[in-house]
C-alpha cells in the first residue's frame, strides 16, 4: 500500500486528516461502494461525499444526450467544486468521488484545497482491468461502456502513480484494498480512520 508511515497507527489503521479526500480510480473500481461502506460505518457523514455522478443525476437525470454534452459537464463540475468549497470553507472534510484519473482533474481539486490550506489525501483504487471489466459487466450501466472502462484504466496506469500524485500536491497517497486483495468495501473501509 502506498502510504506515508507517519499516518499509520502501527496497527494497520490509516488516519486521514480533515481536508480534501480525492478518490482516484476508473469506473467500476469500487469508489462508490467504498464511500457507502464509510458512511454505513459512520466514519464519514453522507454530506461529505461530493459525487459527480450524483450531481449529474440531479442536473440532467438519465438522459444520455443531455448528460454527454460539454455544457452539462461544465455545470456538473462547477457544482461539484462549489460543494467542495463550501465544506472546506467550513473546516469540514470533502470527499471528491469521481474518477480523477487525469492530472487535469486532480490539479483543479488541489487548487481548491490550497485556497483553504486543506491537506489533500488521495485514495487510489486498483485499475486491474480484468476485475474492472467483470465489475462493470455486473453493474448494468449503459452510460459507460467496457471500452470506456479500458480507457480510464489505461489513463490511470499512465498518470496516477503514487509518486506522480505526490508531485501534484497530495499530502498523502494510499491504496485502497479491493477485489485483488480479497477485501470487501466494508473491509477496505475498516483500514481507514477519518478525523
Amino acid at each position: 500500500m502506498a502510504k506515508n508511515p507517519s499516518e499509520s497507527d502501527g496497527a494497520g489503521l490509516t488516519r486521514v486528516p480533515a481536508g480534501l479526500v480525492v478518490l482516484v480510480g476508473p469506473p467500476a473500481s469500487g469508489k462508490s461502494s467504498f464511500v457507502r461502506a464509510l458512511i454505513a460505518r459512520r466514519q464519514i457523514d453522507e454530506d461529505a461525499v461530493v459525487s459527480s455522478d450524483e450531481i449529474r443525476a440531479e442536473f440532467v437525470g438519465t438522459s444520455p444526450t443531455e448528460a454527454d454534452s460539454d455544457a452539462a459537464d461544465g455545470r456538473i463540475f462547477e457544482e461539484r467544486d462549489r460543494r467542495i468549497v463550501a465544506r472546506l470553507a467550513a473546516g469540514r472534510t470533502a470527499v471528491a468521488e469521481s474518477t480523477n484519473v487525469t492530472p487535469q482533474a486532480r490539479i483543479r481539486l488541489i487548487a481548491i484545497a490550497r485556497r483553504f490550506n486543506a491537506p489533500v489525501t488521495m485514495l487510489r483504487f486498483d485499475p486491474d482491468l480484468g476485475a474492472l471489466l467483470q465489475q462493470h459487466a455486473g453493474r448494468g450501466r449503459t452510460d459507460i461502456t467496457a471500452a470506456d472502462v479500458r480507457a480510464y484504466a489505461a489513463v490511470m496506469a499512465r498518470h496516477a502513480g503514487a509518486d506522480q500524485l505526490r508531485s501534484e500536491g497530495a499530502h498523502a497517497v494510499h491504496d485502497v484494498p479491493g477485489r485483488r486483495q480479497g477485501a470487501t468495501p466494508a473491509e477496505a473501509a475498516a483500514h481507514f480512520s477519518f478525523t
